[in-house]
């Protein structure tokens, strides 16, 4: 069952440790701002909860993960301080799955593009169907994966975000994301993906939760001045998403 919300639906469930996300919106699963923000919310409150020992991340339906942005609001950004504040929404959901207390286990049923990588990177290990292609698509609209290539580049190296970032109109097939690293393991059909995904979850829910929390930290070092940066980078697409290439290339998407 999907959403057919405008702003999209956002719920979570708790079970044995396992704490369950998952987003949903009628448009591919893309992000307005309004779930981004209930997305980086969930994930803090989560965080702060010592019942929850592993998260999962997902997405409704079978086909899309995320669209990535929402095309409706990218065109109705008027002003720098506007597209700021819609590209910080990506920063922040990144931020708060790298500090993130507990690993956050992503679920990949479908394609997925731009910010949509980005949360796929920002988890700690992620597990994707054979229809999980990736793709960045930003440059073909005018702007870049600036705030989602940290933690894209962090995943899979600067070359490989470089073959993504470059070749923006391409797919990626999901063996191609597993061998550069943003996928761990890929499977013929959902039923398996969640099968193992729930299986993998309950093994990580039953190991020390100090443990994994220390572990955590240890990964994700090096990357404390994100606040700063992915805002920085927010600014840079927040400018781009006011130029007129991309107010007529979205024009042209949307017809």
């Amino acid at each position: 069952m999907t959403t057919t919300r405008t702003n999209g639906s956002l719920y979570t469930h708790s079970e044995n440790h396992i704490a369950t996300v998952e987003f949903g919106h009628p448009a591919s699963n893309s992000f307005p701002s309004e779930l981004l923000e209930r997305l980086t919310n969930a994930i803090n409150t989560l965080s702060n909860d010592p019942s929850i020992h592993v998260i999962i991340l997902k997405s409704e339906g079978e086909k899309a993960f995320c669209a990535g942005a929402s095309f409706d609001e990218l065109v109705a950004i008027t002003n720098l301080e506007e597209g700021k504040k819609f590209f910080s929404g990506f920063a922040n959901v990144i931020n708060s799955m790298r500090k993130c207390k507990q690993p956050i286990l992503g679920r990949i049923q479908g394609k997925t593009v731009g910010g949509g990588v980005g949360l796929a990177s920002a988890c700690d290990y992620c597990m994707a169907t054979e229809a999980a292609s990736i793709k960045l698509s930003e440059l073909t609209i005018g702007i870049g994966p600036f705030v989602i290539e940290p933690a894209v580049s962090r995943k899979i190296g600067l070359a490989a975000f470089e073959a993504l970032a470059w070749d923006a109109s391409q797919w990626k097939n999901a063996y191609w994301a597993k061998e550069k690293g943003v996928f761990t393991r890929v499977f013929e059909t959902i039923t398996e993906l969640d099968k193992e995904v729930q299986l993998f979850a309950e093994k990580l829910a039953s190991y020390n939760p100090q443990a994994i929390q220390a572990m955590k930290e240890v990964n994700w070092k090096g990357t404390d001045h994100w606040d700063k940066l992915l805002t920085e980078r927010a600014e840079v697409s927040g400018e781009l998403v006011l130029s007129k290439f991309t107010k007529d290339a979205l024009e042209k998407f949307k017809k």
